[in-house]
């Protein structure tokens, strides 16, 4: 039985890969897309589910706050 953690066979760096960028979008401010598309396809099927694009441009919007929105802001 080899240590998960010693082993360099043990390292995924895939997962590794995934992990930092999901980080690294909600530091941003971005939404999971997948978790989005997946939702929407669930829970309101008769709507449609916006593009990677549409929805990066969504979350920027309601960050920044265009459109009249109230931007958010952590300071």
């Amino acid at each position: 039985m080899s240590c998960r953690i010693c082993a360099p066979s043990a390292l995924d760096l895939a997962a590794l890969a995934k992990k930092l960028r999901r980080g690294a979008e909600l530091m941003i401010g971005q939404g999971d897309y997948e978790a989005y598309a997946a939702h929407r396809r669930a829970n309101h099927p008769d709507e449609p589910v916006m593009t990677r694009d549409d929805y990066f441009r969504e979350r920027q919007a309601s960050r920044f706050g265009e459109g009249g929105r109230r931007a958010f802001r952590c300071c």
